[in-house]
């Protein structure tokens, strides 16, 4: 299997999650519900949230936490930001 990169890209073990819409408190809900159910495989979570109304998810993302993230990194799209997931 290949190296996953920070991109949201190149890569099958990878999840995307689009929060476009959402609320905060419903991108939490939904955030919440995927890591629990994510397969072990998955090293990385790309979060859309968008950029043209406002920064709240944004905000919330970065904030966001859950035991099986290691890291954040804000994507190259200013309206992403990928999860690199913890081994196992």
């Amino acid at each position: 299997m290949k190296k996953c990169t920070l991109l949201c890209i190149y890569s099958k073990i990878y999840n995307k999650v689009d929060l476009h819409g959402e609320t905060v408190y419903s991108a939490q809900k939904v955030l919440t519900a995927r890591l629990k159910n994510i397969s072990p495989d998955v090293r990385e979570v790309c979060v859309i949230f968008g950029y043209h109304s406002g920064t709240a998810l944004k905000d919330f993302v970065m904030r966001y936490k859950n035991k099986k993230i290691a890291k954040k990194v804000l994507g190259l799209n200013q309206g992403s930001a990928v999860f690199v997931l913890k081994d196992g």
